[in-house]
């Protein structure tokens, strides 16, 4: 089972990833100034949807492409999902109780496609170099 204590060291393990926080305390994970990962705040287009709340535990993972972004939604366990706001923008949501769905590996390549997204592409090839992955 992953945690958010998991998605915080492997953000951080990737190369020149930072954390920010955001003014209310909420974790937000760059890479070059860019955010590839993030716990969004309250907005009102993620609605708990039996008790008409606004969700106070999302995260929000970039994605390579909207593509992707569908392959990802179609997951089996619907743990994943998006909002209006997400429409035509290539990112998935997942709300933090979710992540115990998965398991360390897993969470661990999402984190590191996610940071691919963003990241300088000479890093990124070594990085993918340095772990014997195709770029």
């Amino acid at each position: 089972m992953a945690t958010i204590a998991d998605l915080d060291e492997l953000a951080l393990a990737m190369p020149q990833a930072t954390r920010n926080v955001s003014d209310d305390g909420r974790p937000v994970y760059l890479v070059h100034g860019k955010v590839f990962c993030c716990h969004r705040g309250r907005r009102p287009d993620a609605i708990d949807p039996g008790t008409g709340e606004r969700l106070d535990d999302v995260l929000m993972f970039r994605v390579a492409d909207l593509d992707v972004k569908e392959l990802i939604l179609c997951d089996d366990r619907a743990i994943y999902f998006t909002t209006p706001h997400f429409n035509g923008y290539p990112a998935v949501l997942i709300r933090i109780p979710d992540l115990a769905c998965l398991d360390r590996e897993e969470l661990r390549e999402l984190v590191v496609k996610t940071w691919l997204t963003r990241v300088q592409k000479r890093v990124a090839k070594a990085w993918l170099a340095e772990h014997g992955l195709d770029g």
